[in-house]
């Protein structure tokens, strides 16, 4: 637990003692559980936020270049365009 042996809680808990005094030690006990247990579930719903923006972003390219891949599958030129074709339109000549 955080690389804290059992000696050192032992160690703390007994400064513990002395600071808080006896009364107000399981007082001070739950109010530490009750912060811990509110920042677990604020750092997991933060975690669970992250992923699910991540899992949007990853999601959203790949919808909007499908959309566009079917929406552009046709040629980009028509057979009847009066553009004429460029250089880089023919194919390379064999060598």
């Amino acid at each position: 637990m955080f690389g804290i042996g059992m000696q050192e809680l032992i160690v703390i808990f007994i400064i513990a003692l002395i600071v808080v005094g006896p009364k107000k030690l399981p007082e001070l006990a739950k109010a530490l559980g009750r912060g811990f247990a509110e920042f677990k579930r604020a750092a997991n719903e933060v975690r669970q936020t992250i992923d699910t923006e991540i899992n949007l972003d990853d999601q959203a390219p790949r919808k909007s270049s499908n959309h566009f891949l079917a929406s552009h599958s046709s040629s980009a030129r028509p057979e009847n365009s009066s553009i004429p074709p460029t250089d880089h339109d023919q194919p390379d000549p064999k060598v």
